[in-house]
């Protein structure tokens, strides 16, 4: 029976995996389940799948969870310090899907365990690449990909030799707004951003869908998670959202990896590798389908990619400013005070702010360092919001 925790479990991704654990519940011994404010669905999924223990990110709401789980043999407790200590019990594999920055110290504190992490957590990489990857190589852990794109290069490349790898294709949908008007762009609502044409999935995510802030995140992610340098990924608008990513060789070849939106294939894929296991997705019918289309992404409507371009280029902790600069951002946002155009423009302000720092981007890449970074970013982000209102 394999140990397992989920972090994040009460998101989409958590939701996903907690359905397919639950299809097979005698494999499986769960460590740990932590959650956010939905504490009902959090005490229902522990008490199903007799958890060890579950976690609320909110310490407000540890009472609330005490009660849900009155009764049970679940352990309950809240806030980052428990976070950090499930993240210590030992586990054969952990799901990181806790959405932004905050989920980047359990998901290290799982690796030198020795744990396999299963990461949907692309803010990890964006944020850590080196240390994430050296701390996995130092306690001989390993990291699995979750992101369907990712996970679709991952397995494209199972018995390759990545010298022979001349380019890495992944694919977007192009989000809610990929066939309006740029005209319009500059008055779109929260509520228009956050309905996905092919995925289901939660806000935060579907609204850096339509402004491909997620695609930019996974360029950084496929340039740290393969090791590729930048100018060999590439990025193509596909609104079906069938082919996830493409993997093209130096002989002509491409690989593509195709299968219907549904997260359960990436989830499933981490949870019973090295094996493949019968999942309860749908099967594509090519025929009814009929076509699939691709377009080259129109960077004056993605600004998002080029800043990723210009992250890659800077490096260092470039990678922690352009993600917490994102995620205040998009707070910022949903909350009403900005535009949707705004955040990518209040985004390159922050970066180009963090360059005139003399020699912080190029500081040491220690958790405390990102930690910082990420903090400062979110900080200059509010600056930049509350000027703009002041105006």
């Amino acid at each position: 029976m394999r140990k397992i925790s989920v972090f994040g479990a009460t998101g989409s991704i958590g939701q996903n995996t907690i359905d397919l654990i639950d299809r097979n519940p005698s494999a499986y011994d769960v460590v740990a389940l932590t959650g956010g404010a939905n504490i009902e669905q959090l005490a229902r999924d522990a008490k199903r799948l007799n958890a060890d223990i579950a976690i609320t990110a909110h310490p407000d709401r540890l009472e609330d969870l005490r009660a849900a789980l009155a009764g049970s043999d679940v352990e309950v407790a809240a806030g980052a310090n428990a976070l950090a200590e499930a993240a210590a019990r030992p586990a054969d594999w952990v799901m990181s899907a806790i959405v932004g920055a905050a989920g980047l110290q359990p998901g290290l504190t799982a690796l030198e365990q020795g744990a396999t992490l299963a990461l949907a957590n692309k803010e990890t990489l964006v944020c850590a690449g080196t240390l994430v990857l050296d701390t996995a190589r130092k306690h001989n852990a390993r990291l699995l990909p979750v992101d369907s794109e990712h996970s679709a290069v991952f397995q494209a490349l199972v018995g390759e030799d990545m010298a022979s790898v001349e380019r890495i294709i992944i694919t977007a949908s192009g989000g809610a707004f990929r066939d309006w008007p740029m005209s319009k762009l500059a008055s779109a609502t929260v509520e228009q951003a956050s309905s996905h044409p092919n995925w289901n999935m939660g806000q935060r995510i579907t609204i850096d869908s339509a402004s491909m802030f997620n695609k930019a995140l996974e360029v950084i992610e496929t340039r740290e998670f393969f090791g590729i340098s930048p100018d060999m990924i590439e990025v193509i608008v596909h609104p079906e959202s069938i082919v996830h990513a493409m993997v093209g060789f130096n002989d002509g070849a491409v690989m593509a990896h195709m299968g219907a939106p549904d997260m359960r294939h990436a989830i499933g894929y981490a949870l019973n590798w090295p094996k493949r296991q019968t999942l309860p997705v749908e099967r594509l019918n090519l025929a009814k389908l009929g076509q699939l289309r691709f377009q080259e992404p129109d960077e004056n409507r993605y600004p998002a990619l080029r800043l990723a371009r210009e992250v890659m280029e800077r490096g260092g902790l470039s990678g922690a400013v352009f993600n917490g600069a994102k995620e205040c951002a998009l707070d910022h946002f949903i909350a009403g005070r900005i535009g949707f155009l705004d955040m990518a423009d209040i985004v390159a302000a922050v970066l180009d702010r963090f360059d005139a720092q003399d020699n912080h981007i190029d500081a040491p890449m220690t958790l405390d360092n990102v930690l910082q970074t990420d903090h400062l970013a979110r900080i200059w982000v509010d600056n930049a919001v509350a000027q703009r209102a002041g105006k």
